[in-house]
């Protein structure tokens, strides 16, 4: 069973640039089964072309918990960023390496092979990358949003 509200999905597209169509699953009182073949993959229009998103449960721009996950291919680049609230990520495929700090630096990023995980406080400025096809899962409470350090950087303010 699917749930899509209009109006999330506007706030959640001009604030976090991510689609709000989150799955219910298979509920039993209160209670969500999401199966992989069930997730809706999308562009990601707050992250640079190639990275596609699914949003599982939960809307990110609104209050309360949220789980999305997000598919990088190899070689592919998150420039430096912050969010609005902690976010907490866990590899489940591939390799993702992750950096701390106001300078884009490959050197100093930690290698977050699958299984690990990762929790920032909102504010802290971080980057990442990948060397080969990467899926993450991003658990967090809302609002939650993306700010990059360098605004040449936000797709979203691409031409």
């Amino acid at each position: 069973m699917r749930h899509t509200a209009p109006v999330a999905t506007l706030a959640l597209a001009l604030i976090v640039g991510l689609p709000a169509a989150g799955l219910a699953g298979q509920g039993h009182g209160g209670h969500a089964m999401v199966k992989p073949d069930q997730m809706q993959w999308q562009e990601v229009p707050s992250l640079p072309s190639g990275a596609t998103v699914a949003v599982i449960e939960g809307d990110p721009a609104a209050e309360g918990a949220f789980t999305l996950r997000i598919r990088f291919p190899a070689g592919y680049t998150v420039p430096l960023h912050t969010h609005s609230t902690v976010e907490r990520v866990t590899v489940l495929e591939g390799t993702f390496y992750l950096g701390i700090g106001d300078a884009f630096d490959r050197e100093a990023a930690e290698a977050l092979p699958a299984g690990s995980l990762a929790v920032m406080d909102a504010g802290v400025a971080m980057f990442g990358y990948t060397e080969e096809p990467t899926v993450i899962q991003i658990n967090g409470d809302g609002p939650w949003g993306i700010e990059y350090l360098n605004p040449e950087d936000d797709p979203r303010k691409q031409p």
